[in-house]
């Protein structure tokens, strides 16, 4: 089973993201569950939402205590929340910034887990471009399929579909794809590095 967590703020779309991606793993021929965890659900507030994917049913309720991965949509959270608490030794970090992992003064995490799967986006920027607003939910999710292969663009831009319409949903789509290409860009750079 794969566990995810993604960690944001309120009006990021942070509990968009994990039904998007729960709608993917559907697309897809898998089981996935999609759920909020609520507390102070006010613009701007740290927001946790979390995903599981599996093959076969699926039977847990509880929150995600230690991920597989970890979708991180507001970097300020950084220094705020202890995001990384439980994640798994070969676990996947995706974070929404346009500095470079080394840049975020994180070298105790950097040793921890495997280098290649620590990828940053300009998930942000990539949005303000394509939608014209500063939503980097689905953006990160055509991340999270270049990062782990683990669900397809293909899959990720018919959820999309399925929520949006008209000039959101191809914009998400378009936005989704450009996030997809530079993170297959950062991860072949950081093989070669």
């Amino acid at each position: 089973m794969l566990q995810i967590r993604i960690h944001g703020r309120g009006g990021q779309g942070v509990v968009t993201a994990t039904e998007l991606l729960s709608v993917a793993a559907f697309e897809q021929g898998r089981h996935a569950q999609a759920f909020p965890s609520f507390g102070s659900e006010r613009t701007g507030a740290p927001v946790v939402a979390f995903c599981r994917i599996d093959d076969k049913e699926i039977r847990l309720r509880e929150p995600i205590l230690e991920p597989d991965v970890l979708i991180i949509q507001d970097r300020t959270l950084l220094n705020q929340v202890d995001v990384f608490q439980g994640l798994k030794p070969d676990g996947y970090v995706l974070i929404n910034t346009s500095q470079h992992f080394e840049q975020l003064g994180l070298p105790e995490i950097a040793q921890r887990f495997r280098r290649e799967r620590l990828i940053t986006v300009p998930a942000t920027a990539i949005a303000m471009k394509h939608l014209g607003r500063p939503l980097p939910n689905a953006v990160l999710l055509g991340g999270f399929a270049a990062l782990s292969g683990l669900i397809s663009l293909e899959a990720v831009s018919h959820a999309i579909g399925e929520k949006f319409s008209g000039k959101v949903a191809a914009g998400n789509i378009a936005a989704a794809a450009e996030a997809y290409e530079f993170v297959k860009k950062e991860m072949e750079e950081l093989s070669h590095a």
